[in-house]
């Protein structure tokens, strides 16, 4: 608990808006932080990585650990509001249980920021040089952040604050004291003593102190303005550190993956990094770097572009209040290939498409702040493809758009030229390609390395690292916060893997492209991620509160689908995702066999154009088959809110739409509907 103890002392001197992104109010208030200090410091946080799948069941623990001492406290506490307050928080964190890994990480982070605070605070306190600038009060150290990542850059952009207005003191001062120190020197080292003094004379002496001293303090000086400088080194490291994260988690927000889009906490760090030591020979030293690495494709184009359609992109330049004023600054774009990709220091020469309305000037928002250029009504006239190699697809080919400009920032006299490349994209030219071409992205931004060669992938991943890609771009996909449970983790498994039987644990077990999309499923016309897609898309559009709800079993092979039916009674259902055909929903159910026994069977799948036409929910009701939903609960109870107003009046539908039901048999006089069931195995 020490290390609360230390930040419950520094809190009050700071901001609230720093106290607030320090313990962000919907996902992790203050009160968790005081009610849980003790316990809270003594587990490792430290160990959590996004990346980390296997960690995950570690962050659960702590999850729920969490959540229970905060229901605990609350139940304990005989304060109403207090009371309430925390039932609330511990609501608001079940928020977590589909990532826990989320927390995990959002802990570790808090913990750490407020141990650089409180570095912060240490080193100002115990390593200043000269005394510094009259500070009214302590909130003059949290200048910069207003968004909870932009903590990482604080202890460095503080330290180099507090130096160089030391630095600016100092330098006010200098000049007089240069002069002062030459006068003494000269009155002192004269022929003879201006003043008639003794040489031995105690006056001598202080004279001599004198000179020492200011000689001590000129010292100084340079010696501030090189800690200075290596602060400042530090800091862009930091920043520019940030930069590259910043990216790595809009890649990642493809698949799903959080990802706070603001750049303005990161574009504050620099602007004030560019002013804060205003010594030319600085300028040139550190912001060139830094403007090489502050142009931002902030939003970035689709990574599935089909030739001839209009697209648009915005790229940002962080440092545009610096930028000389005068002629515009005009920013063009071209695509490149990946072997273009991957030598940028060359302006590429080869043409490998043609771009048209592929440039933008640069304009500054005053109401935003933000320099951008955007791109509008952009497309692909053609493309040249590269040699394809062995089976390789077009859809598998990524370029990339590079956007460039010569720049002059005030107070340098040398232009600069700075450029991006967006994230890798998908050239295709007809639509039936953008199912294919959307794989090429996924595995992309699933498993690419940071920093790596342009556009190098992995060919196999752990199974346990496709599973979690999985989840994350079907959660984020129907928008959702139910994701895939261990069922169905098991039964994809299998499926991808073509192993029905196999019981043990896929987690190790190595996935390959040509699994993911490339090779066709046994007995099946298309991919596996062909018919995941299928799956997504049918959920998105028109299951999604069924599934948000947890009414849709889901994904489930044969063998644990009678697993769990065999002792049902007559009547009770499930809803599965077809495993026949591409995106389709069916009703799997337990009937009375021909022999007096049971037998279970499924209702030939509902597809996305069944479901336009007629409600999951009002299918359900329409059949007098089914009663209760797995495993008890009564059909009627469960479906009632997805029952539209009106009966079904067979009849009346099918006469005006022949053929639209063609998994119905036949319907009596007064509605009863009949069905014909395919058999299991075709399902």
């Amino acid at each position: 608990m020490a290390q609360w103890l230390h930040m419950s002392q520094l809190i009050p001197c700071l901001p609230d808006d720093t106290v607030n992104n320090l313990y962000p109010p919907p996902a992790f208030p203050i009160e968790v932080r005081h009610f849980l200090a003790d316990w809270i410091e003594s587990q490792r946080w430290d160990d959590f990585v996004l990346e980390k799948v296997e960690m995950e069941s570690q962050a659960r623990a702590l999850l729920e650990q969490t959540i229970s001492m905060l229901q605990t406290m609350a139940q304990q506490n005989s304060n109403v509001v207090d009371r309430m307050k925390l039932m609330a928080i511990s609501r608001n964190m079940t928020r977590f249980q589909q990532q826990p890994l989320q927390f995990g990480v959002m802990v570790r982070d808090i913990l750490r920021k407020e141990r650089v605070l409180l570095s912060t605070v240490k080193s100002f306190l115990t390593k200043n040089i000269c005394p510094p600038p009259p500070m009214s009060n302590p909130q003059q150290y949290q200048q910069y952040p207003n968004r909870e990542s932009s903590f990482l850059n604080l202890q460095d952009v503080d330290h180099l604050v507090l130096k160089v207005l030391q630095l600016q003191e100092v330098r006010k001062q200098k000049h007089q004291l240069q002069e002062d120190l030459n006068w003494e020197r000269q009155n002192f080292e004269g022929p003879t003593q201006p003043n008639g003094l003794d040489p031995s004379s105690s006056e001598i002496q202080k004279r001599k102190n004198q000179i020492q001293d200011m000689e001590f303090n000129v010292k100084k000086s340079f010696e501030l303005l090189k800690e200075c400088v290596d602060c400042l080194d530090q800091c862009q490291t930091r920043l520019i550190s940030r930069l590259k994260t910043w990216r790595w988690e809009q890649h990642k927000a493809t698949i799903g993956h959080p990802f706070d889009d603001n750049l303005n906490p990161l574009q504050t760090c620099l602007l004030q990094e560019s002013v804060l030591v205003n010594r030319k020979t600085l300028v040139h030293t550190h912001l060139s770097d830094v403007s090489f690495s502050s142009l931002v494709v902030e939003k970035q184009p689709p990574q599935v572009i089909k030739t001839q359609s209009k697209f648009s992109t915005t790229v940002r330049y962080l440092l545009g209040e610096k930028v000389a004023p005068g002629k515009p600054v005009m920013l063009k774009a071209q695509i490149i290939n990946e072997i273009q990709a991957r030598n940028l220091a060359v302006v590429p020469a080869d043409n490998v498409g043609e771009l048209i309305n592929n440039s933008a000037i640069l304009e500054h928002n005053t109401a935003t702040k933000s320099t951008c250029a955007t791109f509008r009504n952009m497309s692909i006239k053609k493309i040249k493809r590269a040699d394809r190699k062995g089976s390789e697809s077009v859809t598998e080919e990524k370029f990339a758009l590079l956007f460039s400009a010569e720049i002059t920032i005030t107070g340098c006299d040398t232009p600069y030229r700075i450029q991006m490349i967006s994230l890798p994209v998908v050239v295709i030219v007809h639509g039936s390609q953008d199912n294919n071409a959307l794989a090429t992205i996924i595995w992309d931004c699933a498993f690419s390395e940071p920093d790596r060669m342009p556009f190098v992938v992995p060919e196999r991943v752990p199974w346990r690292m496709m599973y979690s890609t999985l989840n994350s771009k079907f959660t984020s996909e129907v928008q959702t916060q139910h994701g895939l449970d261990h069922y169905n983790q098991h039964f994809l498994a299998q499926k991808i893997f073509d192993k029905p039987d196999f019981a043990e644990d896929y987690s190790n077990m190595m996935v390959s492209w040509a699994q993911f999309n490339k090779e066709v499923l046994p007995g099946r016309p298309f991919t596996f991620w062909q018919w995941f897609e299928g799956v997504m898309e049918l959920t998105k559009k028109h299951l999604k509160t069924y599934w948000s709800e947890g009414l849709i079993f889901g994904f489930i092979g044969k063998q644990h689908l009678h697993l769990i039916l065999k002792d049902r009674p007559n009547g009770t259902f499930l809803l599965r995702f077809s495993d026949s055909e591409i995106g389709g929903i069916t009703i799997a159910y337990v009937s009375a066999s021909e022999n007096g026994g049971q037998k279970i069977q499924n209702i030939q799948p509902f597809s996305k154009r069944d479901l336009e036409i007629r409600s999951l929910g009002d299918r359900i009701r329409d059949i007098s088959h089914i009663t209760h939903l797995y495993p008890e609960f009564p059909k009627d109870e469960v479906f009632k809110k997805f029952y539209s107003g009106n009966g079904f009046h067979i009849q009346s539908i099918l006469h005006r739409q022949l053929g639209v039901y063609s998994h119905l048999g036949s319907c009596s006089e007064t509605g009863t509907l009949t069905l014909k069931f395919g058999s299991f195995g075709q399902m």
